[in-house]
């Protein structure tokens, strides 16, 4: 249960940094990363039903190409804003494991894409090393993050939180 507690708070730190741009997808995929972005801007249901309606796009695209790395991190998106505000359940006891799943496989479609490097660095920089955290690890993907896209806000704003060891930062990059 601890695990899936940080994991669930993980997510919400990853998703408020980063800037949600994937490469290419199906039109689904791109529709629920819109709907990802849309949920931050919405309160109580209609940011809920923004979120399941990006989800539905997301499971769409996945059903038509599993391979769509657009698809794969919409999942992660809208998956983990929804554990952030459901919370956990014992009725969705592995939502949040799901979600930081699809993002290993968005980075295993998209290697070089630099919002996906950026949210596995904060993945990594957030978790404790118990539950698989490595800061070492997160700064090297920040670091590729940025040698991708050397004006990447929210990569540079981790990084830079990380190297002060600013736990307030890494929950939520700011200036971007």
């Amino acid at each position: 249960m601890a695990r899936v507690l940080a994991v669930s708070a993980l997510l919400v730190a990853v998703l408020c940094g980063t800037a949600l741009a994937v490469p290419a997808g199906r039109p689904e995929a791109l529709d629920a990363l819109a709907h990802c972005r849309r949920a931050e801007g919405l309160k109580g249901a209609a940011r809920v039903a923004t979120l399941e309606q990006g989800l539905a796009l997301a499971t769409a695209a996945l059903a038509v190409d599993e391979r769509d790395a657009a698809a794969h991190f919409a999942t992660f998106c809208t998956l983990g804003r929804l554990v952030e505000l459901r919370g956990l359940s014992v009725f969705r006891p592995l939502e949040a494991m799901r979600a930081l799943d699809e993002l290993d496989v968005a980075l295993r479609l998209a290697p070089d894409d630099p919002d996906v490097l950026t949210a596995k660095g904060a993945a990594l920089l957030r978790l404790p090393r118990l539950l698989g955290g490595d800061a070492d690890a997160g700064r090297a993907w920040l670091r590729r993050a940025l040698a991708r896209d050397p004006g990447h806000c929210a990569a540079r704003a981790y990084l830079r939180a990380a190297d002060e060891s600013n736990a307030a930062a890494l929950a939520a990059p700011s200036g971007c």
